[in-house]
Parts: C-alpha cells; sequence; structure tokens
C-alpha cells in the first residue's frame, strides 16, 4: 500500500513540476506577444483546460477524431510555449506572426471548448439501432395471407320413403285445416316423431 502510494505521490509532484512550468513559459510567451496582467495569466489557463476538454472526450470513447484534432493543437501551443521561451526565440523582439497567433488564440479555444463539451455523442443503444437499421435489408411490405375460407360441407341427402312423405302430407293437410297456416317442421317432425334430419328431408317434399 506505501509503496502504491509513493509512486502515486511521485506521478503526481511530476505532473504538477510540468504543469507549473508549462504554465509559466505559456505566460511568458503572452507577455512577450503584448498581453499584460490578468490576460497573461488566462492564457495558460485556457489551454490546460483545452487539454483537459479534449482527453476527456478521448476517455469517454467517442468522437475520437476531433478530441485528438483539439488535444495535438492544445499541446502544441503549450510545447511551442516550451521551447520559445528556451531560447530559440528573441522575447524582447516577438514576430508578427506569433502576436497574431497569441491574439487569435482566445477565440481558437473557445470555439474548441465548446464543441468538445457540448458536443452530444451518440450513446450505445442509438449505435445500435443505426448499425441495425443499415443492416436489414429493405423489403417490400406484403399484407398478411388470408386463410381460405373452406365451404360447410353439404349433408347428404336423406332417403325418406314414399308412403311416410304421403302420411306427411296427409298431417301436414289436417294441421292447415285446423289451424290456418302451413305445418313448420318442427311441428311435423313432432308429429311423425323422426330426427331433424329426416323432418326436413319430408317437408322439402311437401
Amino acid at each position: 500500500m506505501r509503496a502504491h502510494l509513493a509512486r502515486v505521490d511521485a506521478v503526481l509532484v511530476q505532473a504538477f513540476i510540468a504543469a507549473a512550468l508549462s504554465f509559466a513559459h505559456l505566460h511568458d510567451v503572452a507577455v512577450a506577444a503584448g498581453q499584460d496582467g490578468w490576460k497573461a495569466w488566462a492564457y495558460p489557463v485556457s489551454v490546460d483546460l483545452l487539454l483537459v476538454a479534449a482527453w476527456r472526450r478521448l476517455r469517454s470513447g467517442h468522437g475520437k477524431a476531433a478530441a485528438w484534432c483539439w488535444f495535438v493543437i492544445a499541446l502544441a501551443a503549450s510545447l511551442g510555449a516550451n521551447v520559445a521561451t528556451a531560447g530559440l526565440l528573441d522575447l524582447g523582439n516577438v514576430p508578427a506572426w506569433l502576436r497574431i497567433l497569441v491574439a487569435g488564440w482566445p477565440a481558437i479555444a473557445f470555439l474548441g471548448g465548446t464543441l468538445l463539451a457540448h458536443t452530444a455523442p451518440k450513446t450505445d443503444s442509438e449505435a445500435e439501432v443505426i448499425e441495425d437499421q443499415e443492416d436489414e435489408p429493405e423489403t417490400a411490405s406484403e399484407p398478411p395471407a388470408q386463410p381460405a375460407i373452406e365451404a360447410p360441407p353439404q349433408p347428404s341427402p336423406v332417403p325418406v320413403p314414399s308412403a311416410l312423405v304421403d302420411h306427411a302430407r296427409k298431417v301436414a293437410a289436417e294441421h292447415h285445416a285446423r289451424t290456418g297456416v302451413p305445418i313448420d317442421t318442427p311441428t311435423l317432425r313432432a308429429r311423425l316423431g323422426v330426427p331433424a334430419p329426416m323432418a326436413e328431408a319430408i317437408a322439402a317434399h311437401l
């Protein structure tokens, strides 16, 4: 546990030293380019914040191309200030292109930070839905097949003896004379004492 803490503390100390030196170099370049007071201190803050925003986007796994682009831009600004203050640039006579670059840096940092912080990346579920939609082949929608309607089976004709038909006619005539209306099939069936199919077959002959 102590060894792990020692390694962590060493990394933190190293990171603090590197950040402080880079911070100071950016401040010196900003002062040499004509930015003084609080403005000179704001330049290293904007560079570090852009680095952090780009690194967070890289860690999220989304929009890596844009994250790498802005990370390289911020890293180039930090390394450029470190190299410039190492004696390769006369800070007493800063060229015009560097003054223009320092003056335009706030707009560049604002654009990069806004794009990195406020561009909503696609979630994993949205990406899977888009991929599934792209993989599915386009097929014409077809109406569902209607089940075939089968015709009801026709009942087989019931053989009726002629004698029974004659008897049924007499029963029907008697019913008509008594009631004044033709006999119906249920009544005919009850009078003859035959099954329903037989009664229907007899009624068809009347």
